[in-house]
C-alpha cells in the first residue's frame, strides 16, 4: 500500500508550484503586453495580473479546502457527534497523512470511550443479576430440595413410575439452573498466578477426549510452541474450556469439526487470526473489519496469549455476537439451554483481566476466542 503523504508536504508541494506559476505567467504576461501596446502596456499588465490574482486565489481557496478545511470539518463533525453521545461515530479517512492519523486516533479513543462504557454498563449489570442470581437460587433451592423428598416418598408408595420420572427429570433440570446461577453469583477468591495456557488447553482437550466426548465429531487441538504464560485460575480456566467445547460438540453436525487452540498474539480490535498450523502457505483468510471487546487498559499491540475454540455449526448470527455473553440469552431450543453458560465464560474470563468475543469460524460455524495479557513478573 502506497504511503499517503504528509500535509506539509502537500502544502509546501502546492505553494511552490503556485508560486512560481504565478512568477513565470506574471514575467511572461507582462512582456507579450508590452511587446503588442507599449504605449497602454502598463493598464495592460495591471489588469492580467489582477485576473491572475483572482485565478490564484480561488485555485489556493480550493487547495486549502481540499487539503485543510474539508478534512478538518469532517473531523470535528465526528467529535462533535460522539461528544453529543453518538459512540458509533466514526471520522472517515483522509488523503494525507496527518489527518488521517488524527482519524485513526479519535476513532482510538471513541473505541475506548465505548469499551469504557460498555464495561460500566456490565458491571453494573453482573453485580445486580448476581445479587438477585443469589437470592434466586437460596429461596429456590430449599424448596427443590423438598420437593426432591416428597418424590423419593412417593417413589417408594408405588406411585406411577413414568410419572416419578418425569417429576425427576424436571427437579433435575432446575438443579441445574440453580448450580449455574449460583455460579455466577459466586465470585473467585483465588488469587491469579502464572499459568502456562498450552498445559491448560491441553488438559481440557485430553479431559473430554478420554471421556468421549468428541467420538461424533473430528476433534483435534492446534497448540503453537512458545506460548507465553498468562494470569489466570488453573482449574477455573481448564472448566471454561470445557464448556465451550462441550458448547462445540452440540453445535456441530456428527462427522464435523471442533478445533481448540492457543497461540502467542498481540491484540488488536479489529486484527484477523494468523494462519493455523495446517493451513497451506498460500492461505489467505480475509475479514471484513469489526470492532471487537477491549480493555481500557490494554495498550496497542498487547502482547499475550490467544486461546479459541471453533467448530463447523451453524455458527452465531452476527447480531447476536454479543448477545450470547448477557445471562439468559440462549439460541438453543426450549429445554436444551438455561442462556448462562457463556454468561459464566465471560464473566470468568473478564475476572481473569481477558477479554472474550466469536467470531465466524473458517471450518463455517463459531470461534470463540479468548485473549489474556503476559503476566506479569511478581
Amino acid at each position: 500500500m502506497k504511503p499517503k503523504p504528509s500535509l506539509r508536504t502537500e502544502l509546501v508541494f502546492y505553494l511552490t508550484y503556485l508560486t512560481a506559476f504565478a512568477i513565470l505567467v506574471g514575467v511572461t504576461t507582462s512582456l507579450f503586453a508590452l511587446s503588442i501596446a507599449p504605449a497602454t502596456g502598463v493598464v495592460a499588465i495591471v489588469v492580467l495580473i489582477a485576473l491572475e490574482v483572482g485565478i490564484f486565489v480561488i485555485y489556493g481557496r480550493s487547495l486549502v479546502q481540499r487539503l485543510v478545511l474539508r478534512p478538518l470539518s469532517r473531523v470535528m463533525q465526528t467529535a462533535d457527534a460522539v461528544a453529543d453521545g453518538d459512540l458509533a461515530a466514526r471520522a472517515p479517512d483522509a488523503a494525507t497523512q496527518d489527518f488521517a492519523t488524527l482519524a485513526e486516533r479519535l476513532n482510538r479513543m471513541t473505541d475506548r470511550l465505548l469499551d469504557a462504557q460498555s464495561q460500566l454498563v456490565r458491571s453494573e449489570k453482573l453485580a445486580s443479576i448476581g445479587r438477585l442470581a443469589a437470592g434466586v437460587a437460596h429461596e429456590v433451592g430449599n424448596p427443590l430440595g423438598a420437593i426432591g423428598t416428597y418424590v423419593e416418598v412417593l417413589r417408594r408408595r408405588g406411585v406411577d413410575q413414568e410419572v416419578i420420572t418425569g417429576m425427576a427429570r424436571e427437579l433435575e433440570r432446575l438443579d441445574r439452573i440453580v448450580r449455574s446461577l449460583l455460579d455466577y453469583a459466586r465470585p473467585h477468591e483465588d488469587p491469579l498466578v502464572p499459568i502456562d495456557p498450552a498445559h491448560i488447553v491441553r488438559g481440557a482437550f485430553e479431559l473430554l477426549r478420554a471421556q468421549g466426548a468428541f467420538r461424533n465429531v473430528q476433534a483435534r487441538t492446534d497448540i503453537f510452541p512458545q506460548t507465553p504464560e498468562i494470569s489466570g485460575r488453573a482449574h477455573v480456566l481448564q472448566q471454561t474450556l470445557v464448556n465451550l467445547l462441550l458448547n462445540a460438540v452440540d453445535a456441530a453436525p456428527a462427522g464435523g469439526t471442533i478445533i481448540i487452540g492457543v497461540r502467542r498474539w498481540a491484540y488488536e480490535p479489529g486484527q484477523s487470526l494468523s494462519k493455523r498450523t495446517n493451513d497451506p502457505s498460500s492461505a489467505v483468510f480475509p475479514r471484513i473489519a469489526e470492532r471487537r471487546p477491549a480493555r481500557i487498559e490494554f495498550a496497542a499491540g498487547q502482547p499475550g496469549a490467544l486461546l479459541f475454540v471453533a467448530d463447523s455449526g451453524p455458527g452465531v448470527a452476527p447480531e447476536d455476537r454479543e448477545k450470547v455473553f448477557e445471562p439468559f440469552f440462549t439460541t438453543k431450543d426450549p429445554g436444551r439451554g438455561t442462556g448462562l453458560g457463556l454468561a459464566i465464560v465471560a464473566r470468568t474470563v473478564h475476572e481473569m483481566g481477558g477479554v472474550v468475543w466469536v467470531d465466524k469460524a473458517r471450518e463455517g460455524g463459531a470461534a470463540f476466542k479468548m485473549f489474556f495479557p503476559i503476566a506479569t513478573p511478581r
